[in-house]
C-alpha cells in the first residue's frame, strides 16, 4: 500500500509537469509601418504536449482583414500593403490537450491625414451666424489649422467634437473669401477649400483688396488697392489701425500709396467703402524688413592685464541677425576670446597683446552694418604714471 501510493505519487507529479499549457512569444511584441508597408509576426510555442494549434485573433473579436495572412502551420502572420484598419493589437493563441495561452503583439499604421469639410461655396446673409467645421482623419492625430487664401495668419478655431470649427456671430461682407483647412502629421498632409459668400442688402458695399498680406523692403514704394461695389458706388477712404496713415502717402482712385517706407510704417491698413445702405470694411497687413543697424557698447574700453573684457554688439533691424566679431589688422580673434548668438565677445584675462579694434558685423537677409569698439590695455606702472 506504500509502495502504490509513492507511485501514484510520482505519477502525479511527472503528469503535472508533462500537462503544463504552451509558453508562447510573439515578435516583435510591437511595429509601426506606413500605409501601403508589410509587416510579419511570429509566433514561437514550447510545449512537451503535441499537438499543439495556432491561431491568429484581433484582440477586439473583430474578424481578420483579408490582406492578413496566416502561414502554412500558423505561426507567421503577415500585414501585407497594411491600411489603416489594420492598426490594433493581435494575439495569438496557442491550444493543446494541455490548456491553452496567449502572446500579444501590437500594429501601429501610421497614414497620412484626409480633411473633411462642409461643401461649398457657402451663401449666407449679412448679420447671419455660421460655423465652419473641419475634421481630419490620420495617424499620428493631425494638427488642424484654418486659414484665409492669400493670408498665412492661422485663424482661431474651437474645437468641438474632434472638429475645427471657425465661427461667426454675426457675418459681414468682408468675411467673404475662400478658407483652407489643412491637416499635417508627420507623414503628410492634406487641405480642402471652402468659399463663404456674404450676400448684403441690394446695393450695399462690399470692399476687397489685391492682397491681405505683405512683406516689403525699407525704401520702397508700397501700392495697396482697393475696390468696392454698391450701389450708389461707394466712397473708398484708408486708414491705419492704432495709427495715422504714414505722412508720406497719397490715395487715388481706391489706391493707398506709401512712398519710402520704413520699419515704424509696418501694421494693418484699412479699407473702408461707404455708401447709404452701410459700410464695408478690408484688411492687408504689411510688414516692413530693415537691413540691421549695428553699434557696439561700449565703443571704448580702458583695460589692465588679468581685467576681463566684455563688449556687447547690439543691432535694430529685422530678425533673426546674425553676429561676427572680427580684430582690425589682424582679422582672427584672440586665442582666448569667446563669442555668444546674441552678439557679445568676452575675454576673461586680458593681455596687453590683446589690445586692438574689434569690429562687430551685424547681417540679416536684407543687408549688414558693422560697429567698432577700441580695447586699450594698460599696465599697472604706464597708468600710475598717466594719474
Amino acid at each position: 500500500m506504500g509502495s502504490s501510493a509513492a507511485v501514484l505519487i510520482f505519477c502525479s507529479l511527472i503528469c503535472s509537469v508533462a500537462a503544463q499549457a504552451p509558453v508562447v512569444t510573439v515578435e516583435p511584441r510591437t511595429a509601426t509601418i506606413h500605409q501601403g508597408e508589410s509587416v510579419s509576426y511570429r509566433c514561437q510555442v514550447k510545449s512537451n504536449i503535441q499537438p499543439v494549434q495556432l491561431e491568429w485573433r484581433r484582440t477586439n473579436n473583430q474578424a481578420l482583414l483579408d490582406n492578413v495572412k496566416i502561414g502554412p502551420d500558423g505561426s507567421v502572420m503577415t500585414v501585407a500593403n497594411a491600411r489603416p484598419g489594420n492598426h490594433g493589437q493581435y494575439r495569438c493563441v496557442a491550444i493543446s490537450s494541455a490548456g491553452r495561452s496567449f502572446d500579444n503583439a501590437v500594429l501601429n499604421v501610421k497614414y497620412p491625414p484626409k480633411v473633411l469639410t462642409p461643401a461649398g461655396p457657402l451663401r449666407v446673409t449679412t448679420g447671419d451666424p455660421v460655423a465652419m467645421e473641419c475634421s481630419a482623419t490620420g495617424r499620428p492625430h493631425p494638427t488642424v489649422t484654418w486659414t484665409r487664401r492669400g493670408s498665412t495668419l492661422h485663424l482661431v478655431t474651437q474645437e468641438i467634437n474632434n472638429g475645427h470649427t471657425l465661427k461667426w456671430p454675426s457675418v459681414r461682407p468682408e468675411d467673404s473669401g475662400v478658407y483652407v483647412c489643412q491637416a499635417d502629421n508627420n507623414v503628410g498632409k492634406s487641405e480642402a477649400e471652402v468659399e463663404l459668400i456674404v450676400m448684403g442688402p441690394p446695393g450695399s458695399p462690399v470692399a476687397s483688396v489685391n492682397t491681405e498680406e505683405m512683406t516689403v523692403t525699407e525704401g520702397q514704394t508700397v501700392t495697396m488697392e482697393c475696390k468696392a461695389t454698391g450701389s450708389p458706388p461707394p466712397v473708398i477712404t484708408w486708414s491705419k489701425l492704432r495709427a495715422p496713415l504714414p505722412w508720406k502717402h497719397t490715395v487715388a482712385d481706391g489706391v493707398l500709396t506709401l512712398t519710402d517706407v520704413g520699419r515704424q510704417d509696418s501694421g494693418q491698413y484699412i479699407c473702408n467703402a461707404t455708401n447709404i445702405h452701410g459700410y464695408s470694411e478690408a484688411y492687408t497687413d504689411m510688414e516692413v524688413d530693415t537691413p540691421p543697424y549695428a553699434t557696439c557698447l561700449p565703443d571704448q574700453l580702458r583695460l589692465q592685464p588679468g581685467n576681463s573684457l566684455i563688449i556687447q554688439c547690439l543691432a535694430h533691424g529685422s530678425h533673426p541677425i546674425q553676429f561676427t566679431w572680427s580684430r582690425m589688422g589682424r582679422g582672427r580673434l584672440p586665442a582666448a576670446a569667446e563669442t555668444t548668438r546674441d552678439g557679445k565677445l568676452m575675454i576673461a584675462n586680458v593681455k596687453q597683446s590683446d589690445g586692438g579694434t574689434y569690429k562687430c558685423v551685424a547681417t540679416n537677409h536684407i543687408g549688414s552694418s558693422e560697429a567698432m569698439a577700441k580695447v586699450i590695455i594698460k599696465g599697472h606702472l604706464l597708468t600710475s604714471q598717466r594719474d
